[in-house]
């Protein structure tokens, strides 16, 4: 399996100050530019936590299912 690159960033702001969230833009060595779907998780502390966490092993079960 190829070495990989895990992209990932996270901000807490006020929920009521966000207007508007877009891709994040990588660029690529060769050149070219990939894009990185930013999501938005709202709540509490726990809420947000239990969210990050479905969200993460959801993610990897699509790129790697369990046999």
């Amino acid at each position: 399996m190829a070495n990989l690159v895990l992209v990932y960033g996270m901000r807490l702001l006020p929920a009521d100050e966000v207007e508007a969230v877009g891709d994040a833009a990588i660029q690529l060595k060769n050149g070219r530019e990939a894009r990185c779907t930013m999501h938005v998780l709202e709540g509490g502390k726990e809420a947000i936590e239990a969210q990050l966490k479905t969200s993460v092993e959801a993610f990897f079960e699509l790129h790697y299912p369990s046999d």
